[in-house]
């Protein structure tokens, strides 16, 4: 089991936002939390990625206890991130973005002046070439399109060989070809590795072809739990997230 989360719970301002969540994730799976909007999918994202502290509960990966540890320290535990918003430093090559990951990665990040731009060069460009943007290495990430800057954000959360990958709306604000082409990338880099995918979406097609197991959260709890096509079967679960079904949302 790589990842164990119990009995989860947040509140704000006494408004009950994640009650009682509980899901497991092994080793190479795949599983999407999807629910409406304020079902509390970003606060449980949120807690398991260290950016929020869970109220009650607990979060096990891979043996260790992460719950309430801040981000910086999750991510040492073998979490990687992207976000809903992809973001690099423009000002630094593509190159230079993974470099500075890496440094990290080994504890010597500092300025980032021309000795360490010399630094973790073929890890930075065998990454950058796992991602489909080797070609891209040398070009300001200020220049990229937003499908290359999710594809950079993807080879950076990469550069420590995270056990955990954790996506927050991976596909938002591409095309189709796009968002197909990222997650059989994601799907086989995963699978590769033997790691785990946490990954919320909004997009049904997404969610369907690329997850093992689907997680669905409404007013804070879990409605249902289970492979893509009992959940897409589920009446309860179109009724509560969709209305009408989901074949209308995934055409």
């Amino acid at each position: 089991m790589l990842l164990q989360v119990d009995d989860l719970a947040k509140s704000f301002g006494g408004v009950q936002a994640v009650r009682n969540v509980s899901f497991t994730l092994e080793a190479g799976q795949r599983l999407a939390i999807i629910g409406p909007n304020g079902a509390g999918k970003s606060t449980c994202f949120n807690m398991v990625g260290g950016q929020l502290s869970p109220g009650h509960g607990r979060i096990v990966l891979a043996g260790d206890d992460i719950t309430g540890l801040p981000p910086h320290l999750v991510w040492a535990k073998g979490v990687g991130r992207t976000f809903q918003v992809a973001a690099a430093f423009s000002s630094m090559s593509v190159r230079e973005n993974v470099q500075m990951a890496l440094l990290r990665q080994a504890s010597r990040l500092r300025a980032f002046w021309s000795p360490a731009r010399r630094e973790a060069v073929d890890r930075a460009d065998a990454l950058l070439e796992r991602v489909g943007m080797a070609a891209q290495a040398e070009r300001p990430a200020a220049v990229l399109a937003y499908g290359d800057i999710k594809r950079l954000e993807l080879a950076i959360a990469l550069a420590h060989d995270p056990k955990l990958l954790l996506m927050d709306e991976p596909t938002a604000g591409m095309s189709a070809p796009e968002r197909q082409a990222l997650m059989e990338l994601v799907t086989s880099i995963v699978g590769e590795a033997r790691a785990g995918l946490l990954f919320t979406e909004h997009d049904m097609g997404v969610v369907f072809n690329h997850a093992d197991r689907i997680l669905v959260l409404a007013g804070g709890e879990v409605v249902a739990e289970g492979a893509p096509d009992t959940i897409k079967d589920d009446p309860t679960v179109q009724a509560i997230y969709l209305g009408h079904g989901f074949d209308e949302a995934t055409a």
